[in-house]
């Protein structure tokens, strides 16, 4: 069992994410579940390394006192993505976050089509943000921009795909499984592979499997947490 002391030295949390919690949530819950178990200082310290949406499940890695020097190390390393993209149509988010705003054909899109795709987005690329995401522009964030509904010019940034695949091909979705560097987005990835079927993509289920040498496997939800710090079996 962990004591108070061993938190705030410092530990290292593999958390599943559920859908439709912020990384945020999932780090105010298990501070105050930690807080109220454990008496812990208000200056108690706890973070993640490394956000996901709200749409998105899987590994996300909570690092508690002292541990939480480590963030930025793990934060830049390799992750590991599994998910869907429908082809044939387009969402200003680059995901299920907005509607669809336009369809494209996907009758010339072919096995051997998709294969030949993939080898544009292996090793460094250029990508482009989505318009609807947390970057800072002008002193706003993008997505603030693009509510307001003005017009941001977009800098496309350097990233590397280190494998990609698809895992099925059930048109018009496709299922991915994609090892990437740090400041990938998926989202966009998305986005650019159905442009380059000649047609439209948009990221609908999005899994981070892992980050580095950690696995989500050996993660548990939050509420999973919850019990198990309840039960004095952490």
């Amino acid at each position: 069992m962990k004591t108070a002391e061993d938190f705030l030295q410092g530990q290292v949390l593999l958390i599943d994410k559920p859908l439709t919690w912020s990384s945020f949530q999932a780090v105010n819950k298990l501070k105050y579940v930690l807080k109220r178990k454990y008496d812990l200082p208000k200056k108690f310290k706890i973070g993640h390394a490394g956000t996901l949406d709200p749409l998105a499940t899987g590994l996300l890695i909570v690092c508690t006192g002292k541990f939480t020097k480590m963030i930025p190390d793990i934060q830049g390393q390799a992750k590991e993505y599994t998910g869907t993209i429908v082809l044939g149509a387009t969402t200003p988010s680059y995901d299920r976050e907005t509607e669809v705003d336009a369809t494209f054909p996907t009758e010339h899109i072919t096995a051997e089509l998709i294969e030949a795709t993939l080898q544009q987005f292996l090793g460094e690329i250029d990508q482009k943000p989505p318009v609807f995401s947390a970057i800072k522009k002008d002193g706003k964030r993008l997505y603030e921009h693009a509510r307001e509904g003005s017009e941001v010019e977009i800098e496309a940034r350097k990233t590397t795909i280190y494998e990609f695949e698809i895992t099925r091909k059930a048109l018009p979705e496709i299922d991915f499984r994609v090892k990437c560097s740090k400041g990938t987005y998926i989202r966009s990835l998305a986005y650019d592979f159905g442009k380059a079927l000649q047609s439209g993509g948009y990221l609908s289920v999005l899994r981070r499997t892992k980050i580095g040498d950690y696995s989500v496997e050996n993660g548990i939800t939050p509420e999973a947490f919850e019990q198990k710090i309840n039960a004095d079996e952490a």
